[in-house]
């Protein structure tokens, strides 16, 4: 069953990638700041977003807590505006539900944000070692795990999850969206439209063993997470079964008695999931925040 959902829902990750295609369109109160970077790790410059407060240009000499969001396949740095998601956050920001702090997405491609099995492409080392620091040299925001979150939709739930489990020292909390996490690869993954989209990261056709050794789950069963706050929420009708994935993340936190909150909601793997649940996840990931100055 989840193999023939993964293989008719795959021009999904199309759908949520024209929402972030689209140009950046100005921040109604506070401003959107985007640039490139060079590294070492990867083979071209990669493109970044800020999404900065209203306050980050009255109050000059004031620190921000960061959300490091990282987008879904077929996206960019450009997610955050185009999808919609930054004018729900300035509304309830607006409306005093929601405090102010930095928001950087950078573009990932379909990397899902680790090193390349083909090692050309090595995203979680650029990401740690060179795109953190830039931004914290670049960008008036905390350089302190209580200041710093992480979060993702869908390939970037995944990220995000990822990151949080294997450098859980380095954030305060994680959310993910509709991450896209399962226990083990459906059988024929090599031959499926989903692994066109995998390839590039694990490998073509996909290395397995390469595949199990990066998912969150290695991370979560053997990482100190205390004090890492944790969300997650997908839909019940996941149409590439992530829902299942979310559950397993589930079982095992319960089994290491991590606290975390998992949500699974009516819904699919699209665009209004997303919409209709991520005031709720940046609200989660600002309760982790403590005054950063």
């Amino acid at each position: 069953m989840l193999l023939l959902r993964l293989l008719w829902a795959a021009p999904l990750f199309c759908t949520l990638a024209a929402l972030s295609s689209e140009g950046a369109p100005p921040a109604a109160g506070g401003r959107v700041q985007c640039g490139a970077m060079r590294s070492q790790y990867v083979s071209r410059p990669v493109g970044f977003c800020a999404l900065l407060p209203p306050s980050y240009d009255t109050q000059p000499h004031r620190q921000f807590p960061v959300l490091y969001f990282l987008h879904g396949i077929g996206g960019d740095q450009n997610f955050l505006v185009s999808s919609g998601a930054w004018t729900i956050l300035e509304e309830a920001q607006e409306k005093k539900e929601l405090g102010e702090f930095v928001i950087v997405t950078p573009a990932a491609g379909n990397s899902f944000y680790i090193d390349s099995r083909d090692g050309r492409s090595r995203y979680e080392e650029f990401f740690i070692r060179d795109f953190i620091p830039h931004m914290e040299r670049l960008l008036r925001i905390s350089r302190a795990r209580e200041g710093r979150a992480i979060a993702g939709v869908s390939m970037g739930g995944y990220g995000a999850l990822r990151f949080a489990f294997k450098y859980p020292q380095m954030f305060s909390s994680v959310a993910a969206l509709m991450p896209a996490l399962m226990e083990a690869l459906p059988h024929g993954i090599s031959q499926m439209n989903l692994a066109g989209f995998i390839g590039p990261a694990f490998g073509t056709p996909v290395d397995e063993a390469f595949w199990r050794a990066n998912t969150p789950f290695v991370f979560a069963r053997k990482a100190n997470l205390g004090g890492l706050r944790i969300y997650a929420a997908t839909g019940d009708q996941d149409d590439y079964g992530f829902d299942a994935g979310t559950r397993a993340l589930d079982r095992l936190l319960d089994g290491r008695r991590v606290p975390h909150t998992v949500h699974i909601y009516p819904g699919r793997h699209s665009p209004q999931f997303v919409s209709q649940h991520i005031e709720e996840a940046l609200q989660f990931v600002f309760q982790g925040f403590r005054n950063t100055g």
